[in-house]
């Protein structure tokens, strides 16, 4: 796989390059309430613009179903993008009309400019190869030949899509650091870790987690579930668990798990409860076998939480993906800072998995300096350590 370097050792002086960055960052309307990941895509853009190319950004924003729609316009997003490079960023209304053309003629060597939402074009996503390489052909036309592609957002390495998949099959293409630096810190956790490796997963659904527990199971020491999750299992343990979430088409597995690995998972012992799914509901703290048949579980109790902690303490690499709690709601957010606290505390090699995991330590105000890596990919961290061909990675070792 060729990385960025290789490319800057080529030389990129008055040639445009097409990145492909993650900005996919949470909206309270047009305020950007976690900026972590356009910060991170950050470095491959300034070592680009130090070396004189005219860089053309191309991202996604939510799930748009294949048309503009304003609340996933990127503006915002070009707005804070400038605001940390410290230089102006040109935002082309479009992706490849009239304002995108536009746009990108008029860039000068060393300047950004990035595109609208890559996902307002239905042949983005399409599922469909033709319709994808058509999008990934104007992409191309648009940027001219000649251009080198810098695949750049881990979040979207998972994903066969056109501006992360077929665009690399038409361009010159290369990692950016973000990818380079997700899959270089991802290897460490499925070859030979330092133990003993903890993971710590979270979430609402088992079945989204399915696989990436099968695959850690029999390398981990510990695995900790916490989040709505923690209630399938539980129930698969034969107890009661009111209204939580609950997937109950996946009980059988999640016995099958117990009865194999049950000497290293670690469920909740106690929790906090709730009679709403409301930040200002009646709370109560129960053991996980005591919840009442109209109450629902909503965070893990301190008990747990001490758990959790010691668990963690003992740990030379931990991994975390998943929230343990509804931590957006403070009556419910103590488990993952906990968890996070924990984590952050201790001297291993730790990785945050993305997603909701990333954005708790931020919102909770947890110092990331605590964590060796934070990664910006969610889905594509899970992906990668069930071992699973990521196209977007594939692509670029072709």
């Amino acid at each position: 796989m060729q990385t960025l370097d290789d490319l800057l050792a080529i030389g990129v002086s008055g040639r445009t390059v097409l990145v492909r960055s993650d900005l996919n960052v949470p909206l309270d309307g047009t305020t950007i309430t976690d900026d972590g990941r356009i910060r991170a895509s950050v470095p491959t853009l300034q070592a680009l613009t130090a070396a004189g190319a005219k860089v053309v950004v191309t991202a996604h924003l939510g799930r748009p179903k294949g048309a503009p729609e304003d609340r996933y316009s990127l503006g915002p997003v070009a707005t804070r993008l400038s605001e940390i490079l410290g230089a102006p960023v040109a935002f082309a209304t479009d992706l490849v009309g009239d304002s995108a053309a536009a746009t990108v003629a008029a860039l000068a060597d060393g300047s950004v400019a990035l595109l609208e939402n890559v996902r307002f074009d239905p042949r983005e996503t399409s599922k469909v190869e033709d319709e994808r390489v058509e999008l990934a052909k104007a992409l191309v036309h648009l940027v001219g030949g000649d251009a080198a592609f810098v695949s750049d957002g881990f979040g979207v390495v998972h994903r066969k899509q056109a501006s992360v998949y077929d665009v690399a099959q038409l361009l010159p293409h290369y990692a950016g650091y973000l990818v380079s630096e997700e899959t270089a810190v991802l290897h460490k956790l499925t070859v030979e870790p330092a133990r003993p490796y903890v993971v710590v997963l979270g979430g609402s659904k088992v079945s989204d987690k399915l696989g990436v527990i099968t695959a850690l199971l029999p390398q981990v020491d510990s695995l900790l579930i916490g989040g709505g999750m923690a209630y399938t299992f539980l129930a698969a343990q034969g107890h009661e668990v009111g209204t939580s979430l609950l997937q109950a088409d996946q009980i059988g597995t999640c016995k099958g798990l117990l009865d194999t690995y049950g000497d290293k998972i670690v469920l909740p012992s106690d929790l906090v409860i709730a009679d709403a799914f409301a930040p200002d509901a009646n709370t109560e703290i129960v053991a996980s076998d005591a919840i009442p048949a109209a109450w629902q579980g909503l965070d893990i109790g301190p008990a747990t939480r001490q758990a959790f902690a010691a668990v963690i303490s003992t740990a030379a690499t931990v991994f975390w993906n998943g929230p343990v709690g509804v931590f957006e709601m403070e009556a419910f957010s103590a488990g993952t800072k906990a968890v996070a606290e924990a984590i952050a505390a201790g001297s291993s090699f730790s990785v945050v998995g993305g997603g909701d995991s990333a954005a708790a330590v931020r919102t909770l105000g947890v110092d990331e300096a605590g964590f060796t890596h934070i990664s910006t990919g969610g889905g594509a961290s899970l992906e990668f350590l069930e071992g699973a061909t990521l196209p977007g990675l594939a692509v670029l070792e072709a």
